[in-house]
Formats: structure tokens, C-alpha cells, sequence
């Protein structure tokens, strides 16, 4: 199994003069320059050269009725969001951060698993730039790792609005950036395609081949819900077993081993009190004995 480049070697000095090289050359990732074959996602696509947060852009345009599969894209965000309220890394020209609305017919219980659905898409897609399926893992809950480091997030946000119900599904890839940019508490657990594959990737064709697979993904979702999906997230899921700490929005900590993850889309932990289930949180995968 090949690995990634480790620091300092010449495969990411490589990958970081490709990933300069990328960024200065970039097109701008436009519908015309995408060219995914999808039926109904990312039909529409909004794009900015520079915005706040491409999911608080599609927040708004959902509750003025744009329709489902609007896809908001932007080459860099000056705010941009990850969960419990972090700020996502966004240098420009770099890598891809689309907002999608969607409109799922599915109940409002499916949609808890909609993020799961969604990584399952986004982790096929890397597996497939990078030609090997070994390196790549979900992470619960919304984590695509390569090699154990971290290449990209999902969010999943309800607009409130009182037209047709929506939400709001964020992405970020970490394409062709240099993880020595990184923010020092984020560069030890994150990497890019860029600097894992030793060359630089094609932001285009990438989105298009996620925007393709997206698609298939979602439409399955939505007629079979998480079921339907299960064997192939199964498949890339590793965290079974593992000792971890889960942190939630409200700072309380839960530590215990992973037993798998429910048909609702929650984590199941098993602690000294029993099971318990768990539907948001930060995951610390743990080393040590659980205190």
C-alpha cells in the first residue's frame, strides 16, 4: 500500500511546487468548467471569486426558493464553517468549497444520515483520484481521512425558512493546498490530495466526478434511505473497536469504545455505563487507556 509523503520529503516538496503551480494557473471552477453529467445537482451554480460562506450564501438563496440541486461554489470564503461552530480553512484558488440546497423527499429522521450518505459519495471519489481504496476512511461523523489525516468535512445545516423545506449541505476538499499553511492546531491530523498523491489534482474534473457520484448517492439515499447505502459505508468505516473521547457542542466529554454506528446515523458508544447513542460530536481516536 502506497503511503502518503512524509514531511520534509522530497514527495510533498514536489507536492507543494505543484500545488503553488495549481494555484496560480486555477481556472475558476464555473458550471461550464465543471461539466458534470448530473441530471438535477449542480444544474445551477452559483460561483464567487470570494465569499463568506458559500453554506450561509445557499442558506439565504434556499429561502428565496432556489430549487433543489443548486450548487453554491466559491474559489475562496472568508468565513467559512465547519461543525460546532469551527472555522473552516479556506485559502483561495486552491481546493473546493460548494454548497449544495437540497430538497430531500426523504423524512426528517433520514435526513440525520444525510451527511453519512454524503461521505460516502466524497470518500469513493478520493479513493478513485487516487487510485487505491486502502488509504481512504470515513470518519465519523463527517470526515473523509486519507492515510489518517483528515482531506475533508461535511456540514448539514435546515434553512428556516417557510417555503419548501431545504437544507444545506457543505463541503470542503483539501485539493492542491500546501498543509504547511495549515493553522498549527489543525496542520499535525489534516493533509491535501495534493500533498498525499505527490501531484497536483484537477479541481475541475474532481467536482465533476464528485457532483456525478453526489448525485447517484443522493437519489439512493432518498428512495432507500441510509439502508441502502450501509454496505458501502461499512466498507470504509475503521473506527469499530477503537477506543475514542467524544466531545460534544457543550464541552461534555464521553469516552468508551466504538460499537458501530446505527441505522439513525448515530455512534455507538460503549462505556462503563452501558451503550449510549450519540448523534453529533468530536471524535478523539484514544491511545491510552480510557481514564
Amino acid at each position: 500500500m502506497t503511503r502518503g509523503a512524509s514531511i520534509g520529503s522530497p514527495g510533498e516538496t514536489a507536492a507543494r511546487a505543484a500545488g503553488a503551480r495549481a494555484t496560480e494557473e486555477a481556472p475558476a471552477l464555473t458550471r461550464e468548467a465543471i461539466s458534470a453529467k448530473t441530471h438535477w445537482l449542480a444544474q445551477r451554480i452559483d460561483w464567487f471569486a470570494e465569499i463568506d460562506s458559500t453554506n450561509q450564501h445557499a442558506l439565504a438563496i434556499a429561502a428565496l426558493g432556489a430549487e433543489h440541486g443548486t450548487a453554491v461554489i466559491a474559489d475562496t470564503q472568508t468565513a467559512g464553517r465547519g461543525r460546532l461552530g469551527r472555522t473552516f480553512f479556506s485559502p483561495p484558488r486552491s481546493n473546493l468549497y460548494v454548497s449544495f440546497v437540497l430538497r430531500p423527499r426523504a423524512s426528517s429522521a433520514t435526513l440525520s444520515t444525510l451527511p453519512l450518505a454524503a461521505g460516502v459519495a466524497l470518500a469513493e471519489t478520493v479513493a478513485m483520484e487516487l487510485a487505491n481504496d486502502d488509504r481512504v476512511e470515513l470518519k465519523w461523523p463527517n470526515d473523509v481521512l486519507v492515510d489518517g489525516k483528515k482531506v475533508s468535512g461535511i456540514l448539514l445545516e435546515r434553512s428556516s425558512s417557510n417555503v419548501e423545506a431545504a437544507v444545506i449541505l457543505g463541503i470542503g476538499v483539501n485539493l492542491n493546498v500546501d498543509p504547511g499553511s495549515f493553522p498549527d492546531d489543525f496542520r499535525a491530523r489534516a493533509s491535501s490530495l495534493c500533498a498525499l498523491a505527490g501531484r497536483q489534482i484537477d479541481r475541475a474534473r474532481f467536482a465533476a466526478a464528485l457532483f456525478e457520484r453526489l448525485e447517484a448517492v443522493l437519489d439512493a439515499h432518498d428512495a432507500g434511505g441510509f439502508a441502502a447505502l450501509r454496505a458501502r459505508f461499512d466498507a470504509r468505516f475503521r473506527m469499530t473497536g477503537r477506543r475514542v473521547r467524544v466531545a460534544d457542542a457543550a464541552e461534555r466529554v464521553r469516552e468508551g469504545i466504538v460499537l458501530g454506528v446505527g441505522a439513525d446515523g448515530s455512534l455507538r458508544l460503549g462505556t462503563y455505563d452501558g451503550e449510549e447513542r450519540l448523534l453529533a460530536g468530536d471524535v478523539t481516536v484514544l491511545k491510552e487507556p480510557l481514564s
